[in-house]
């Protein structure tokens, strides 16, 4: 069975009900967006930037499109079976995606290197790279190296979008994704701008590292307290 959802066309056909149900999902739902000044001011600064959100709130993840408005984006999405669909299903709803993980695999020096050099240049030509962090194998909710690196490359700065929809199903996965139900509530919740210099050391990199990951599950807490109360 595996093999089958696998193949070129059933991959096709599932990313189009997805994308279909998708789309109009979160046209039904009530959005808040909590301090959305942060993103507009840098949409509107025309710089490139890294938005960061959990593996499990990509679904969710599709409605700042509202707010990125017309600025290019692409989101980084691992080069497995299982990320092609993905992969296909966010490029019908306006993500076109760059393929290879976010942790900037050292198990794949050269495909790392490529990935992370199409998403700087894509950076430099003021685009949104979406990283899902703790994607495609997790641990959830924990934040690699690689996020922290690709932002030291050219001092980019970093926003986190913590994402939460109720009600939503969550499937029985590594990540606990969640699928919103129609004409239920969202909340995004945005953290940063967040920088690292240029010039960071090791002991620098993993202090923001382990910040950013503070912050993006305090965000995701707080989205998920908004729609609680």
């Amino acid at each position: 069975m595996k093999k089958l959802v696998r193949t070129p066309w059933v991959q096709s056909a599932l990313a189009w009900l997805a994308s279909a149900y998708l789309g109009a999902t979160l046209a039904t739902m009530r959005w808040r967006f909590e301090d959305r000044r942060i993103v507009d001011a840098m949409v509107a600064s025309g710089e490139g930037m890294i938005a960061c959100f959990w593996h499990g709130r990509i679904t969710l993840a599709v409605v700042c499109r509202r707010v990125l408005k017309t600025k290019p984006r692409r989101v980084m999405i691992s080069a497995s079976p299982d990320g092609e669909f993905i992969a296909k299903t966010v490029g019908r709803l306006s993500f076109p995606s760059i393929r290879g993980s976010s942790t900037l695999d050292d198990r794949s020096p050269r495909r790392s290197l490529r990935v992370s050099m199409a998403a700087i240049r894509f950076l430099e030509d003021g685009g949104c790279v979406a990283i899902t962090p703790d994607g495609p194998r997790g641990p959830p909710q924990v934040m690699p190296a690689g996020p922290v690196t690709l932002a030291k490359v050219r001092g980019t700065p970093v926003l986190l979008f913590g994402l939460a929809a109720k009600p939503a199903l969550t499937l029985k996965s590594w990540d606990a994704s969640k699928i919103p139900l129609p004409f239920g509530r969202g909340c995004v919740v945005f953290d940063g701008p967040l920088s690292i210099s240029r010039d960071a050391d090791e002991a620098e990199v993993e202090a923001a590292r382990a910040q950013w990951e503070q912050r993006l599950n305090a965000a995701q807490a707080r989205a998920e307290a908004l729609l609680a109360a």
